[in-house]
């Protein structure tokens, strides 16, 4: 494992059709402790004829090793090279020629946190943007002041309301930049 670059090299896992086949594309990023087969299972509760599910694997099953809320730079270098992981594979997608209008980014808890932030600092028109337990990166009070405009790009967040790990309030948080960067948010908190 490069230190520098610790997700470097790591697997990318493929199911439903082809890339080169497929009508759309989902990129699913796992949480802390899961993997990539683990998140790729959730492809067959989807509906997913004419999908292609391409999900990447974390070194040691973790993107970054703190929790989210903690100072960016804490995670480093892990989270730029989750981030770089995440720019990898949608660069592969466009490489397909895929626009961006039928690419989908799922995540769940890390993963939620990770394609959330991805999104958020590479905003554009998504095909769908799903967070699952999980919110913008960083200890309150991080400036969010991202660029770029998500052009009604569908968005779910959903989250228990009593999540030890995810404070609702950045769910809530996530929802308010989201929409002020133009996307169509549904946001859900679960008893």
């Amino acid at each position: 494992m490069n230190p520098n670059d610790p997700h470097h090299g790591q697997p990318l896992f493929v199911a439903g059709d082809a890339l080169e086949n497929a009508r759309a594309v989902m990129v699913l990023l796992h949480g802390r402790g899961a993997s990539a087969q683990d998140i790729l299972s959730l492809a067959q509760e989807l509906p997913s004829a004419g999908f292609c599910f391409l999900a990447p694997q974390a070194a040691d099953s973790t993107w970054y090793p703190y929790r989210f809320l903690e100072p960016m730079e804490r995670n480093e270098p892990w989270l730029s090279s989750a981030l770089n992981v995440v720019d990898t594979v949608l660069a592969r997608i466009r490489k397909a020629k895929f626009p961006s209008e039928r690419t989908m980014l799922l995540g769940f808890s890390q993963g939620a946190c990770l394609a959330l932030e991805y999104a958020a600092r590479h905003a554009q028109k998504y095909g769908g943007i799903v967070g699952l337990s999980g919110g913008l990166i960083g200890p309150d009070g991080t400036p969010r002041d991202y660029m770029g405009r998500f052009h009604q790009t569908p968005v779910f967040l959903g989250c228990s309301d009593a999540d030890f790990h995810i404070p609702k309030e950045r769910v809530i948080e996530t929802t308010e930049v989201f929409q002020v960067m133009g996307a169509e948010v549904t946001m859900r908190l679960y008893p």
